[in-house]
């Protein structure tokens, strides 16, 4: 332990570190920061008889900071936290196979209702990580984590224990609550772990987890239902969840910052005998006069909904984002009724052509995952060396075209009734889209507020947690009056009106959007 008595002429130490750095900076060290930043671990200063002992990093390179460990450590964490939000959205579709199952059984002949039973568990996911984001903001990313997944457990169980419709829908939306929290989480958990410079490939696994799982669901239930079931599309989901909890349980650590270094503040104070604690004051570098328990509390439940209530990044991310989450809701529920209608197929069967979806998100996150980290490499490398956000948005570029491509191709060869294989290719388009325009986004939301990244995520999400709810209850009706060319025209319409212009709007405004935003210049 070392301890130096500040000069007077130094300020209160303030520390700046890549680990929050966010709205366009990169790595700082204390060495960039001057005087103003100390470089050890615990910094104490005298204010009469009471001494102050400020805890943080033990320089850049301290092995603690979740930033410095290892390859494998690192990418252990992300994946753990990746399968937490890949179970969760499997369970959020992979019951539409059954719904019309679940319909015979209870009777149910609103289509309304029926779409209802699988995208309630979406609404619910509008209004979980408003909370469960600033939560982990301030308990840590992994707590909120693994007790939200039991919750999502309990709830999930019961769903296959249903005895009539109220209690599905009230049972599907509880566990739609607990199954919120990695992707409020996650997010943060990666901003935590990798820098700007590395951000990229590590949200594109993140990214492509909570929409791989909604077209994996669907194929597998699609068979669960026809050879037994639809109870068990719900009990097979909790099975794989135990798995998935039992791993976070054994091998997922915290990597929130704050957290970390009270639990480092914790251990100095078990040390003390009770003469010195009773005058030396133990605080992390993170702990202010306005940072007490309470009051970070207050401000943390708050946070995300004052994001969304003032923050213009946010808003306009927000409405596209919507627009593509409901997108991709809607072909995942319209999907079964496309081919069992129109191709007159059995449910197992036409769960296959789910694939199409599934490696249209793969393959683009994939080729992604590169460009997210090469194209920032080289706007930075130009800028001078400084890292912004709005170098994430060039590889968005594409996929604000293939989306909209791929909406026409679907709906007029449904329409048209032509060779299924033509509609798979407008369905691979779509996957396609959605998870390159999704990375961007993330990825960006990420950057410019990395210090409470999961509660811009959280605001970001709200929009289109929404959407996924609400396009598939009116889907139905839109293509039994238009047919699913016209339907799908009108999307693409909208599709290219919202998303065309946005990538090239905020890389000419973005910046000065961010300046003018208190909440992105902390995170910087």
């Amino acid at each position: 332990m070392t301890e130096t008595e500040t000069p007077p002429s130094v300020s209160a130490p303030v520390h700046v570190d890549d680990a929050h750095a966010g709205a366009g900076s990169d790595h700082k060290t204390s060495a960039d920061l001057g005087a103003r930043t100390l470089t050890l671990d615990e910094k104490t200063t005298h204010g009469g008889d009471l001494q102050e002992i400020i805890v943080d990093w033990e320089g850049p390179d301290d092995p603690e900071n979740p930033r410095n460990w290892s390859f494998k450590k690192k990418w252990g964490a992300a994946l753990i936290v990746s399968s937490f939000t890949f179970i969760s959205p499997v369970s959020s579709s992979m019951v539409a196979p059954a719904s019309q199952q679940i319909a015979d059984q209870f009777g149910i002949k609103s289509t309304v209702i029926i779409a209802m039973t699988t995208s309630i568990f979406v609404l619910a996911y509008a209004f979980g990580p408003l909370f469960l984001g600033p939560l982990s903001e301030i308990y840590g990313r992994t707590r909120v984590l693994q007790i939200s997944n039991m919750w999502y457990f309990a709830w999930n169980l019961g769903c296959g224990f249903a005895q009539n419709t109220g209690q599905l829908i009230a049972f599907r939306f509880l566990a739609g609550l607990g199954g919120s929290a990695p992707l409020a989480v996650g997010g943060g958990t990666v901003g935590d772990l990798f820098s700007p410079d590395q951000r990229g490939r590590a949200m594109s696994v993140y990214t492509m987890a909570p929409l791989l799982g909604p077209i994996i669901g669907p194929i597998a239930g699609a068979w669960i239902a026809e050879r037994s079931t639809w109870r068990w599309v719900f009990y097979s989901t909790t099975i794989a969840d135990g798995v998935v909890q039992a791993m976070g349980l054994l091998f997922l650590r915290e990597t929130y910052a704050p957290r970390l270094l009270q639990y480092k503040a914790q251990r100095i104070r078990l040390g003390m005998d009770e003469e010195k604690a009773n005058r030396v004051k133990v605080r992390t570098v993170f702990e202010t006069a306005d940072r007490t328990p309470r009051a970070l509390f207050r401000k943390a439940i708050v946070r995300s909904f004052m994001l969304f209530g003032t923050e213009p990044i946010v808003q306009l991310l927000g409405i596209y984002m919507a627009f593509v989450y409901g997108i991709l809701y809607l072909f995942l529920t319209t999907i079964p009724s496309i081919f069992r209608e129109k191709y007159h197929e059995s449910t197992g069967i036409l769960g296959l052509h789910y694939i199409s979806l599934g490696l249209g998100l793969f393959l683009a996150s994939q080729v992604n995952a590169r460009a997210l980290d090469k194209t920032y490499a080289h706007f930075k490398e130009k800028n001078g060396g400084v890292g912004k956000p709005e170098f994430r948005l060039p590889p968005a570029v594409p996929g604000t075209f293939i989306l909209p491509v791929g909406i026409l191709i679907a709906g007029w060869a449904a329409q048209k009734h032509v060779h299924w294989i033509v509609v798979d290719i407008g369905i691979f388009l779509v996957g396609a889209g959605t998870i390159v325009v999704f990375q961007g986004i993330q990825t960006y939301v990420v950057d410019a507020f990395a210090l409470h990244a999961a509660s811009a995520l959280a605001a970001v999400s709200f929009l289109r947690s929404l959407a996924g709810f609400g396009f598939p209850l009116f889907g139905p009706s839109m293509y039994k009056a238009l047919g699913f060319g016209k339907g799908d025209t009108i999307l693409a319409v909208v599709a290219i009106v919202l998303g065309i212009p946005a990538p090239w709007l905020f890389w000419r405004y973005g910046e000065r959007i961010r300046n003018a935003s208190p909440n992105a210049r902390r995170s910087s």
